[in-house]
């Protein structure tokens, strides 16, 4: 019980940590942030944008004797403004709402139809967007002279500068053309699917000189790393760079690691996928399997990272073309269908080293969705699952707490005894432990086994795209925020109030004081929490709660059975010898008055067990002799009152 205790105590004060870290870093950003609405002077003047070079080993695999010629010339270069601004090229499918600049062949802006903003409901979630405060574009480009790259002012073909995906249409396809340089001609082209978040990127080489040329393409995703509006005051989610290949698997690259050059991941490689990663959202380029590529993640300046890849498109000879093409994913965290994509994509739904517990759990509470269609329901239901699952574990835990609540009065008795000797105290406390046959550490190590579960439970419903904007019932609309008239939250406190009075009460004051904090603490916890993460915890507290009342009730009623048979013994054993000897005194004096015996009154008065004998014989010899005086009468009396 004491660990127990002092478990508790641990994690409320780990918990407060974790609430003043928050409100650190709500009060004082990071240096490397830039607040909504602020303008950074370094940022503004200083703003580096350098064309990415393939490394010796990328160029060594497509090395031929003109390979050099191909990438010569290339250098970084300082460009005056971050996004230069051309024609706007509007696109609308069933899935997102996009926009593409001529200034580079950009996507600038692209909006998730079917996930609102935070902002207002009635707008799609901006995921790309080229705000000052805030920026994730997808750029891409051509390395080698003269060459088109993300600084390449490109032209529509046929002038056309919105396109709609129409009933019946499967994708729609967006054309630019680059100027010709030296006799190359390049052509950029996007393709949008219906029903998907998946974009291709190709790039048409016509070379149309007399020289061979071996260019490399680049794919990268710049922006900012300020987490996107509505992230949790108090519980964080991962924003920065991400990487995935089969010998390294799921890699995170932190943008604090960027700043200190400190990075590390691997750069060649001929599979896997690299990220941006947001709260429920991510951007990712998705090579093919099997081809060369070079991944980098860098720092261009403050408040601004990049991370891409390199893919060589091979030679091509005069007079051909050739064509390279890479799918670009923008969309929510989906987990069963980022699998589809690409090996290692749902990893971008990050549970950390839970992951083998939370993806069941997901899979499950799906599954109930699949039922009910609604998230809330599904998440009553999974909780009701977990509960029955380790329902001996937690029976057991609730059964030492029962007892350990029944003898808590002579707990304090031994503790006042040896209040002066904690040895002696605790060596006593573990003798009685031992004679009421009650495992002090019963209750504790069940909640151990279950914490895991739980946390893993935690980031599944927290890291859940699905919930955002999943309503309940009444009021709760959304389930991935906070409650907004705290219902729940206060509802939760009281029910971890309840539960702390089933408990027994600790016998140290300072801990009592604890336990009576812990559930208004923890109530203010629950106010910054999404609702389905608070629906779970109450669902789970009532849960418990029931089972804990009537396991404690049983052993409560059978601790008081129990007493009710040892008072009754006792007096079955104490009573039935006082008055069988009032029976043999009344007979003797009975005798005694009818064989006109008198009997002494010091032999009278004696009832004690072994002064029996010393009654029969003085009446016996009472027979002999001479008439009784009138005292016995009032002797005999006084004995039958007694």
């Amino acid at each position: 019980m004491e660990t127990k205790k002092l478990l508790l105590i641990i994690i409320f004060s780990t918990s407060l940590l974790f609430l003043w870290d928050a409100w650190q870093k709500e009060l004082y950003p990071p240096s490397s942030q830039v607040m909504p609405g602020a303008t950074s002077t370094e940022s503004s003047n200083q703003r580096h944008d350098p064309l990415p070079v393939p490394g010796d080993e990328l160029a060594a695999s497509a090395a031929e004797s003109s390979a050099a010629l191909g990438i010569e010339g290339v250098s970084p270069s300082v460009t005056p403004n971050l996004f230069p601004i051309g024609e706007k090229i509007q696109v609308r499918t069933d899935m997102v709402i996009a926009e593409i600049d001529t200034a580079g062949g950009d996507i600038r802006q692209l909006g998730l139809i079917e996930h609102p903003s935070r902002e207002d409901i009635n707008k799609p979630y901006e995921l790309l967007l080229d705000k000052t405060a805030r920026f994730q574009v997808a750029q891409s480009g051509l390395i080698g002279d003269g060459l088109p790259n993300h600084k390449t002012k490109y032209t529509v073909e046929d002038n056309k500068y919105s396109y709609q995906l129409e009933p019946g249409q499967e994708k729609v396809v967006v054309r630019l053309v680059a100027p010709e340089v030296d006799g190359v001609q390049v052509a950029k082209i996007y393709t949008f699917h219906r029903g998907s978040y998946v974009i291709d990127v190709e790039f048409e080489i016509a070379n149309h000189s007399e020289a061979t040329i071996i260019p490399f393409s680049y794919f990268q995703m710049l922006r900012d790393p300020n987490e996107p509006v509505g992230a949790g005051a108090l519980v964080h989610s991962y924003t920065g760079a991400a990487m995935y290949t089969d010998d390294e698997k799921f890699l995170k690259i932190k943008f604090s690691d960027l700043d200190k050059n400190k990075a590390e991941y691997p750069t060649n490689a001929d599979n896997g996928w690299i990220a941006m990663l947001e709260h429920y959202f991510l951007t990712a380029w998705l090579p093919e399997p099997g081809s060369p590529r070079e991944y980098f993640a860098k720092r261009l300046a403050p408040n601004q990272y990049t991370a891409g890849v390199i893919a060589p498109v091979g030679a091509v000879e005069p007079d051909q073309v050739k064509n390279i093409s890479m799918p670009f994913y923008a969309g929510p965290q989906e987990q069963n269908k980022l699998a589809e994509l690409a090996p290692g994509l749902e990893l971008t739904v990050d549970y950390g080293w839970l992951t083998v517990l939370a993806k069941p759990l997901f899979w499950l509470l799906s599954f109930y969705h699949s039922w009910t269609d609604n998230w809330g329901i599904a998440i009553i239901l999974l909780t009701l699952t977990v509960k029955l699952i380790f329902f001996p574990l937690s029976a057991a835990g609730y059964r030492s707490m029962a007892k350990l609540r029944v003898v808590t009065p002579k707990l304090q008795r031994i503790r006042e005894q040896y209040a002066s000797d904690r040895q002696r105290m605790h060596q006593a406390m573990m003798e009685f432990y031992k004679e009421e046959k009650i495992n002090p550490m019963g209750g504790c190590l069940p909640i151990l086994v279950q914490i895991p579960v739980f946390i893993a439970l935690f980031w599944t419903l927290l890291a859940a795209v699905e919930l955002r904007y999943a309503p309940l019932a009444l009021w709760i609309t959304d389930m991935s925020v906070p409650d907004p008239y705290y219902v729940l939250p206060v509802i939760m406190g009281v029910s971890m109030w309840i539960q702390s009075k089933l408990s027994p009460t600790p016998a140290d004051p300072i801990q009592a004081k604890v336990m009576q904090i812990m559930p208004i603490a923890f109530s203010i916890f629950f106010f910054f929490f999404p609702a389905g993460l608070v629906l779970y915890s109450l669902c789970n507290n009532i849960l418990s709660i029931a089972q804990q009342w009537q396991i404690t009730r049983m052993y409560e009623n059978k601790a008081a059975e129990e007493a009710t048979k040892d008072r009754n013994k006792k007096k079955t054993k104490n009573s039935p010898e006082p008055v069988k000897e009032n029976l043999q005194l009344t007979a003797s004096v009975e005798n005694a008055e009818a064989n006109n015996a008198p009997v002494e009154a010091a032999s009278v008065v004696s009832t004690d067990k072994n002064e029996k004998p010393q009654i029969k014989q003085t009446a016996v010899a009472g027979r002999n002799k001479a008439t009784v005086k009138p005292k016995s009468n009032s002797v005999a009396k006084k004995i039958k009152k007694k």
